[in-house]
């Protein structure tokens, strides 16, 4: 027969454990440990606290910081699953000295670090200077789409949540009424009527409050864009997953080791963030003993998301060598003449007309559309944008009968076409000179690097990392947690480097 240990539920068992021998050198958490111990400005903490006579004591906040920026580089981003962790892993107890911090103390501490992160951030980065991890002369910007702390459901117009409001009010009224009538329902059920008619009560005085002298939230075309209840300052934006309620994280990453230089969380699109994305990494720079000509005349790579005549003109007035494609610069890339995804479908619509298939009559000064109609010179050097335009219409009669207007004209709407040509009378501007620059070998070569630096940063923060989304509600409490995410990441550079054992 069979013989087994015996199993005695009820048998006690003391497990004498030092908690410093639990931080083996040459693991994360013994990296974290030290780089806190020894390397960050604790005392910028100091001014929070005010209970050196009156009130209880408080958890250090090292104590806090490395139990967080362990858990977010274990993909923990939870403040209750790092009070779980603090009370349950073995490597949590020793970091929090078995003090385990409770969930309302880590969130507060997390989203109160607005004055506090930014030199948390600079000391890191001072020692990936000192340890060499740093080349810069070769930096790539780019964002990732992240989820904000709200629902979509929450966004609209504010006529849009007006009417919400108002159908949230019917369904609590026509509850109320069901709830007056289940006297003779069981109990179970009248449980059940008295939730619904609180979380509808609940969505209708928060839209109440919310609405309450409301002004609407204009967007950079001066257009009412859609305002959110829960979080005002997210934004709807198109992502590779569709589109997302939430902020658009920015990272400037050195080329070496994949460092990020500089991180912030906008809501807003690429082309409008390379000013402050600049302007944040200049002030880094100078904050770890750079000069301020740091950034003159070294090469910075961004997609085609970043290209405008305003990113530019900053690139040009910083002295920075930038490539910034066109989101053309593909289809002219003739590496790129066999991919069908910059081919033209079977089923797709017909090209349109350009300049080039208008001719010029020099005799009656007018231009004829491929059908031989006439475009009379409608105004002389009109500027729109970047360059100067000649500006030449057809007669309304011409382009409605005309067989060919659907590759005329853009709009079904449109009554006749208008014909801008460009005034060759004006130097290169910025975005033809970096049309020119990108199509030449050396600016396809240095601008291929790009995608090695920058992608695998957002890949290790938000697919290894698991930090794919922001627990917190509102921009200013979103960046912090966005540079704690960019904080784990440099560290994890540090820590793979071996220099802190």
């Amino acid at each position: 027969m069979a013989k087994y240990k015996p199993n005695n539920e009820d048998q006690m068992v003391m497990l004498p454990i030092s908690l410093q021998d639990q931080l083996v050198p040459g693991t994360l958490e013994y990296t974290i440990n030290e780089l806190v111990e020894k390397h960050i400005d604790l005392s910028v903490f100091n001014a929070r606290y005010n209970n050196d006579e009156t009130g209880a004591t408080a958890i250090h906040p090292k104590i806090l910081l490395k139990v967080i920026l362990l858990a977010y580089a274990r993909g923990m981003i939870s403040s209750r699953q790092i009070e779980r962790a603090c009370q349950e892993n073995i490597i949590f107890i020793a970091l929090s000295y078995g003090h385990a911090p409770d969930h309302s103390t880590i969130a507060s501490f997390i989203s109160s670090m607005q004055s506090e992160i930014e030199t948390l951030f600079c000391n890191v980065l001072l020692v990936c200077e000192e340890l060499g991890l740093l080349d810069g002369t070769h930096f790539s910007l780019d964002g990732v789409k992240l989820s904000a702390n709200v629902s979509k459901e929450w966004s609209g117009t504010l006529e849009e949540l007006k009417h919400k409001r108002d159908k949230l009010q019917e369904k609590l009224k026509r509850v109320m009424e069901e709830h007056a009538q289940a006297d003779q329902h069981p109990q179970v059920e009248i449980e059940r009527q008295k939730k619904r008619e609180r979380r509808f009560q609940l969505q209708v005085e928060r839209l109440n409050e919310f609405l309450k002298d409301r002004e609407p939230k204009i967007g950079s075309d001066g257009k009412e864009i859609q305002s959110n209840a829960v979080d005002n300052e997210s934004v709807k934006m198109p992502s590779s997953h569709g589109v997302l309620q939430g902020y658009n994280a920015q990272a400037l990453v050195d080329s070496k080791h994949q460092v990020i230089l500089a991180a912030e969380a906008f809501a807003s699109q690429d082309h409008e963030n390379l000013k402050p994305m600049l302007a944040g990494a200049k002030k880094n720079a100078v904050a770890i003993g750079k000069d301020n000509t740091y950034f003159q005349g070294k090469q910075l790579t961004a997609d085609p998301n970043y290209h405008s005549l305003n990113s530019l003109k900053v690139c040009k007035d910083e002295k920075i060598d930038a490539y910034i494609p066109d989101i053309q610069y593909r289809i002219r890339d003739p590496r790129f003449a066999e991919q069908g995804r910059f081919q033209q479908r079977p089923d797709a619509k017909p090209r349109l007309f350009t300049v080039s298939d208008f001719s010029f009559d020099p005799d009656k000064q007018v231009y004829r559309c491929p059908q031989g109609k006439e475009l009379t010179c409608h105004a002389h050097g009109q500027v729109n944008r970047y360059r100067t335009y000649d500006v030449y219409h057809a007669l309304p009669e011409d382009c409605t009968t005309c067989p060919m207007k659907t590759r005329c004209l853009s709009k079904s709407t449109t009554s006749r076409r208008y014909l801008s040509v460009p005034v060759d009378t004006q130097p290169p501007n910025l975005i033809d000179a970096m049309k020119a620059k990108i199509d030449s070998d050396e600016g396809k070569r240095i601008y291929g690097r790009r995608l090695g630096i920058v992608e695998p940063v957002f890949a290790n923060i938000c697919v290894q990392k698991r930090m794919h989304r922001f627990t917190l509600r509102s921009k200013m409490k979103v960046d912090v947690q966005w540079r704690l995410f960019a904080l784990v990441h440099n560290i994890g550079k540090i820590h793979t480097s071996g220099a802190i054992l």
